[in-house]
């Protein structure tokens, strides 16, 4: 609760004369409501003991009449006892507007034009959507950007089998492909250029050729030839299929697709630029990055053929959203597997734009495990694709609830997804995520309605003043005035599954607090009643947060 820090950063400053914030954690219910380690923090500044430090603050907290009890815990912790009104009064849904004016940019999911989403894809789509809400609850100006490639050697294979398909470069056949079928087509006839191209045979050598014209396409800003016509009109098919999963997912929109193409040539100017300058150098024909300069590997930024590589491409990208957005702050979420080459990319980036690569951080995830240990590889084509995933998912809450809810199942994924520190790998169990048998997005759905029924039977006015609290009643509005200290701590850590933690403790709390207080027709029913709907707005507002509808009834 921000009023309580406030007050004790306030003593701190009389006592002390310091700027210092008091940053509050949650302990167990007998040690108190909140607690603090200020006066630990104190003591390596003013040199002094800690307890003694402790003595003094508390002193002066114990003048506060909204405290019922302070007292000291430990080598010098402050553990706080609200009295019940303060305690019932102190419930706020809004954050700490830690990022308040600040333009903050969030890139995220970044799936290549020509293929299809994965699990991957999905996990880090679900993973940005949910910290890119997050920061915006902190005050930020958010922009959701998606990158993705649209050049490179998945599109000359797209490209081949598409062109192989279609019997030449002949783009009027495009037209036979129905319209629902389209975005699927597409990554289809990559799957088929990929194999073709593993084959080692002639056909290595086309896909070859067709990244060059996929190149040289864009240089030249071609739309009319053949071969570019079908290029673009497959690219837009692509991106609506992107379109078409984002909406069945009911992330929030992307603000802007940035393609490699746009970028690429910013990446080549910058690297060319530095080679000038001696930031990167000449091996083997080959532009490199050294070893000696990052202290982790060599990487090459342009081949020998002339051709930019990812890296170049992803300083073209830092150039572009530096550009455009001029940010505060920069958050590229991905998959752990590059956080090598990442750091090779911040090195290289310092060299040109050393307030950007300060201003970036990288979030990374791990990767989804099915039970049963089954893992997924991005370039074949049986992998696990994000459709799949929700299919199955959709499939499992039909069997377990015998209801078509795709909201639920939608639900019961993100949540699945996200309940875990995002970092290491995570295992996904279709029919465990639709449960409503424990710590699943279905049972918190289900807590929420459950909680509306309840209001749509109460005919009370809700409590103006709450003087004291049965002992339920108390824990219950105890966790509710921790909602904003779990906002805190997921937003200065990027982490959602806080969020997640906090709302199924919440519910399984409220559970008790149902179980031995009756709300409708009781004696205390105003006071009840105002728990219930505060209850209910928590478990909306943290739902909301992490993607996942709050529905009414269930």
């Amino acid at each position: 609760m921000q009023e309580v820090s406030n007050k004790i950063s306030k003593i701190v400053k009389n006592l002390f004369g310091l700027e210092e914030n008091a940053e509050l954690t949650i302990p167990d219910e007998k040690f108190g409501d909140f607690s603090t380690n200020i006066a630990l923090r104190l003591s390596k500044q003013l040199s002094k003991n800690t307890r003694e430090i402790a003595e003094t603050i508390v002193q002066e907290l114990q003048t506060d009449e909204n405290f019922k009890k302070v007292e000291i815990a430990g080598p010098g912790f402050i553990n706080i006892f609200l009295n019940d009104n303060y305690l019932a009064s102190s419930w706020s849904l809004e954050a700490p507007k830690f990022y308040k004016n600040k333009i903050v940019i969030a890139e995220y999911s970044d799936p290549n034009a020509f293929k299809a989403l994965h699990a991957g894809h999905l996990y880090t789509t679900l993973v940005g959507n949910a910290i890119a809400n997050i920061i915006e609850q902190a005050g930020a100006k958010i922009y959701r950007l998606n990158y993705g490639g649209d050049v490179g050697l998945h599109a000359a294979k797209a490209m081949w089998g598409i062109v192989s398909y279609l019997g030449g470069e002949n783009p009027e056949k495009l037209s036979e492909i129905p319209a629902k079928e389209r975005a699927e087509w597409v990554s289809k006839r990559y799957v088929e250029g990929n194999t073709a191209y593993e084959n080692e045979g002639s056909e290595k050598q086309e896909i070859a050729e067709f990244n060059k014209k996929i190149y040289a396409i864009h240089k030249n800003n071609d739309h009319e030839s053949a071969f570019a016509q079908i290029y673009w009109t497959c690219r837009k098919w692509s991106y609506e299929g992107f379109e078409k999963l984002y909406a069945e997912l009911g992330v929030k929109p992307f603000d802007e697709y940035i393609p490699e193409s746009t970028v690429t040539p910013l990446g080549q100017q910058t690297v060319e630029k530095g080679l000038e300058q001696g930031v990167f150098e000449l091996s083997d024909g080959a532009v490199v990055y050294p070893e000696a300069k990052s202290g982790l590997h060599t990487r090459v930024f342009i081949t020998s053929k002339g051709l930019p590589t990812y890296e170049a491409k992803e300083l073209g990208l830092a150039t572009y959203k530096w550009q455009k957005y001029k940010f505060d702050k920069s958050l590229v979420i991905t998959a752990n597997d590059i956080v090598e080459y990442m750091k090779v990319l911040f090195s290289a980036m310092s060299n040109f734009y050393p307030e950007v690569e300060q201003r970036t951080t990288h979030l990374t995830h791990g990767m989804i495990k099915l039970t049963g240990g089954r893992k997924m590889s991005s370039r074949k084509g049986n992998v696990l694709m994000a459709s799949d995933i929700i299919s199955d998912a959709i499939v499992a809450n039909q069997k377990y609830s015998g209801k078509q809810d795709n909201s639920v199942a939608i639900g019961a994924i993100k949540y699945a997804f996200l309940r875990q520190r995002i970092g290491g790998d995570i295992i996904y169990d279709p029919e465990e995520s639709v449960s409503l048998q424990g710590n699943s997005g279905p049972y918190l759905q289900y807590a929420h309605a459950r909680a509306r029924s309840i209001l749509e039977k109460s005919t009370l006015k809700n409590a103006e003043v709450i003087d004291s609290l049965t002992t339920h009643e108390r824990s219950l509005a105890r966790a509710l005035s921790h909602y904003q200290l779990v906002l805190s701590k997921s937003i200065n850590e990027f982490m959602p599954h806080h969020i997640c933690t906090y709302l199924y403790e919440l519910a399984q709390i409220f559970n008790r607090f149902y179980e031995n207080s009756k709300v409708v027709g009781d004696e205390r029913e105003a006071i009840r009643r105002v728990l219930v709907e505060r209850y209910a707005e928590t478990l909306k507002a943290g739902l909301e947060i992490l993607g996942i509808t709050a529905p009414n009834k269930m």
